[in-house]
């Protein structure tokens, strides 16, 4: 665990911008999750998502989903796996308000991360967003560049790279997981 810039004080006029793969589920990297039976929570995330859906005002997830660009999975069965993810989080008390999926192949689309179309989305369907009262949490650069983007504060996640050397241009903080980040968010609120 790595802090660099003071931790902002978050309460529910925040928004949490959250990757899909390698944060909240366990990703296979070099392929990708094409179905519903594949999807596995990464240990202690449905926990850390009830404590984020209590704190931050939206919770949404920003996913690229190249496979259905590339034919390798349908765009039904990322809709069902959003759906079930999205239902098995609520199942625990928490909740996604809303997943944008970006099933593009061009690294220039718009929607593609590290292109910040999908953080404009969120801001139509809820314009109660304010993007510097935002965090992004995700376990690559292009996520972190996509929070930087739009002026959001980052998390970045060390599921699939060693930690990076802090301070860095676009990560603010960095964890080993999403449920280290939400202990770390939660001890600094009972100390303040």
């Amino acid at each position: 665990m790595t802090f660099l810039n003071k931790k902002p004080e978050i309460d529910n006029t925040w928004t949490l911008f959250l990757d899909r793969d390698g944060v909240i589920n366990v990703e296979t990297v070099g392929s990708y999750i094409t179905n519903w039976g594949e999807f596995q929570f990464h240990d202690g995330v449905l926990e850390a998502l009830r404590g984020l859906g209590q704190l931050f005002g939206n919770v949404v997830v920003v996913t690229n989903q190249r496979g259905v660009g590339k034919g390798i999975m349908s765009t039904e069965s990322l809709r069902e796996i959003n759906s079930n993810m999205c239902s098995a989080v609520a199942e625990f008390g928490g909740r996604i308000d809303k997943v944008y999926s970006c099933t593009a192949v061009a690294d220039s689309d718009h929607n593609r991360k590290p292109n910040v179309g999908m953080g404009h989305q969120a801001q139509q369907d809820y314009p109660e967003i304010d993007f510097k009262r935002s965090v992004m949490v995700g376990n690559s650069l292009s996520d972190m560049e996509f929070g930087k983007r739009l002026s959001m504060h980052t998390v970045f996640l060390t599921s699939k790279h060693e930690p990076f050397t802090l301070p860095h241009d676009v990560i603010d903080e960095q964890f080993a997981s999403l449920n280290d980040w939400v202990n770390t968010l939660t001890a600094a609120m009972m100390v303040g």
